[in-house]
């Protein structure tokens, strides 16, 4: 596996090598120990399997607090996405800063978003499907949002911010000055 680090501190792009032949490929998409390894120690419990249709759909950005904050493991297996993380951790020398891959069916690319970090990804095609892993389990209570075309945050989502299509939670989230994190730097939430 290929692990690079990004400019915010946690938040690493992991691409597994992929082996083909006429049939096609095999990949090892995750392997516990080989992450533990390179300094990777999560206990997933709970997979998510997205499908947007259109093109320009937006789900974001969306954090769960404490104690029920959740690590994520994101990849696509069809399409291709954006996929955003935006460190929310209090006293973080990169508080409110963003980072972007972009994931796709064919590149294989996953990106990990831990604890205190906003997520979100826009879809670059229709019919993409995202698949991520979960370090807990959901929890509706603990459940947040922030507005993902904030003009603080100043996110290229890389699609007409104007036309994006959203669930009415998303298009009601608020606006990252108005926004209290329950997260804090070198606390371990």
């Amino acid at each position: 596996m290929d692990i690079r680090t990004t400019a915010l501190e946690g938040v690493v792009a992991i691409t597994p090598r992929r082996f083909g032949d006429a049939r096609g490929f095999f990949s090892e998409t995750w392997n516990a120990r080989a992450l533990r390894e390179a300094g990777i120690d999560l206990d997933f419990v709970q997979d998510n399997h997205s499908n947007s249709a259109p093109a320009g759909t937006v789900r974001g950005l969306h954090f769960q607090a404490p104690p029920h904050a959740q690590d994520k493991l994101v990849r696509v297996i069809r399409g291709a996405v954006i996929d955003v993380a935006v460190d929310i951790r209090k006293g973080s020398p990169t508080y409110g800063q963003w980072v972007a891959e972009e994931l796709t069916a064919a590149n294989g690319t996953q990106l990990l978003v831990p604890k205190g970090f906003l997520h979100g990804f826009a879809t670059l095609e229709p019919d993409t499907e995202v698949l991520y892993k979960c370090t807990d389990f959901y929890a509706p209570e603990s459940d947040g949002a922030v507005r993902f075309d904030d003009p603080d945050l100043g996110i290229d989502w890389g699609i007409d911010t104007a036309a994006a299509v959203l669930s009415d939670k998303d298009a009601a989230a608020p606006l990252f000055a108005a926004f209290d994190s329950p997260f804090t730097h070198g606390s371990g939430h």
